[in-house]
Formats: C-alpha cells, sequence, structure tokens
C-alpha cells in the first residue's frame, strides 16, 4: 500500500527558512508535496483559498502579522497545521494546550519526521477544527477560567477547562488527570509536560508524582513526612524538597 501524498504550502516571511524547510522536506518526507509558499498574512489567505493544501507549515511571526490572524479568517479547516516558529515561548503554551504540532527553528529533521509523520493519525476534520478554534479562543482570552485543554485519551478527546482540574498524577510515561466531576482521563504524555504548561494556572508540582491546582488545596497535614488533602479529599504527598514551596505559596 502506497503512502498517502500531502500537498503542502510553507508559509514564512523569510526565504532562507522556506528554501530551507522545502529542501529539508524533500530529503526526509517525501509525502509530502509543495504546491505553494507565501511570505505574509495577506498572500497566505489567498494561496490557502486557491490551493486547498493538505498542510500547512505556518510561522508565528510574518511581516504583516501573526499566523494566528490567517487561521482566523479561514472558516472550514481541511487542513493540518504545523507551526514553525524562532520563538521558544510566545504563542507556544498554547499550541501545547491545543494538542498541535509545532517546530522550533532552527528545524531539527528528526522533529520533522516526526511531525509529518503525525498527519496520517490527525485526519478528522472536526477535530483539527476543535482544535484550531481552541488554539484561537486561549490566544485571545487571559481569563484562566476560560481557557481549556486537550487531553488525547485512548478512545477519546477531551477538552478540559483547567480550572476542572484538582490534580495530576504521573504513571509511569502516562498522567492520569483527576477532575472535580471525579472523571479521571489518562494522557500518553508525562507529568513534566503539563508541569510547565499548567505552572502559571496556581499548579505546583508537589512531589515527582504528582502535580496539584492550588486552588484544590483544602489543607497541608505536616504530620506523616506531609501530605496535602484536596477539596475532593484525597491526600497527596509532598516531597521534603517541594515542602516549603507549597508552604510559601499558602503564605502568600
Amino acid at each position: 500500500m502506497e503512502n498517502k501524498i500531502y500537498t503542502a504550502l510553507i508559509i514564512d516571511d523569510v526565504d532562507n527558512s522556506r528554501i530551507t524547510l522545502a529542501h529539508d522536506l524533500a530529503q526526509y518526507c517525501p509525502q509530502i508535496k509543495i504546491i505553494g509558499e507565501a511570505n505574509s498574512v495577506k498572500t497566505a489567505i489567498i494561496e490557502i483559498a486557491e490551493k486547498k493544501p493538505d498542510v500547512v507549515f505556518l510561522d508565528i511571526q510574518l511581516g504583516d502579522g501573526l499566523g494566528f490572524e490567517i487561521l482566523e479568517s479561514i472558516k472550514d479547516f481541511n487542513f493540518q497545521v504545523i507551526f514553525t516558529t524562532a520563538l521558544d515561548s510566545y504563542g507556544i503554551k498554547a499550541i501545547k494546550f491545543s494538542a498541535l504540532d509545532y517546530l522550533l527553528k532552527p528545524i531539527d529533521p528528526d522533529e520533522l519526521i516526526v511531525a509529518v509523520n503525525k498527519l496520517e493519525k490527525n485526519t478528522k476534520p472536526d477535530d483539527i477544527k476543535d482544535s484550531i478554534n481552541l488554539l484561537l479562543n486561549n490566544i485571545k482570552d487571559i481569563q484562566p477560567s476560560n481557557k481549556r485543554i486537550v487531553l488525547n485519551s485512548a478512545d477519546k478527546v477531551h477538552m478540559v477547562y483547567i480550572t476542572d482540574i484538582i490534580r495530576c498524577e504521573s504513571q509511569g510515561s502516562y498522567t492520569v488527570f483527576h477532575l472535580k466531576n471525579k472523571e479521571q482521563i489518562v494522557v500518553t504524555k508525562n507529568l513534566k509536560e503539563y508541569e510547565n504548561m499548567l505552572e502559571e494556572y496556581s499548579f505546583i508540582r508537589v512531589h515527582h508524582s504528582h502535580l496539584i491546582n492550588f486552588s484544590y488545596l483544602k489543607e497541608f497535614v505536616k504530620k506523616d513526612g506531609g501530605y496535602a488533602v484536596m477539596t475532593d479529599n484525597s491526600q497527596v504527598p509532598v516531597s521534603f524538597r517541594k515542602k516549603n514551596d507549597l508552604l510559601d505559596m499558602i503564605e502568600k
């Protein structure tokens, strides 16, 4: 069975970046057929409408605006998006929340191959549309109560408000999300990744296996080595190294 060929647009305002990415795709990703390029928000919108690509490699910062503006202008998402950026912070957290792919420049060929190979798994238009809409909403919304995160379990794609998460628990290479409605969602990403995504929203790592939402902390019990009691009455161990961090947060 032959591999599916994906038509692609490269959107980047730096000529060398487009040339390098096109070269790497030709060398490492034969399933990608480049059908066009664009160097601005304006030209990108026209190219996407005319050429209807399967995938768009989209730079975040363009000369006349942001790549996110291109997505805002599109009603029907019949293509997948892989973001490319030289920035390690702007918009990246929102992209991670939405479970979309991104590549940091200079793009590592191995990471490019991994991102392209994921295209085959992300073929449902509704899922792609939901993820992009979630991304755009999260970029606009600065209120944590309105922010949601995409959690991919074995059988579903969950879109969860971060304020509904009581705690996260590491189980090997998996992370278990415990929600305030008592639902548990198991995802195939490690706890460290979610710690980085959620730390600015009152989440604190209290143990190598536990990340808690401080908003749901009911009490800290000092005996038995120290443990946190959450509003769902779960007891979460607090490591000796993390105890002072938690106490500092309580005092503040």
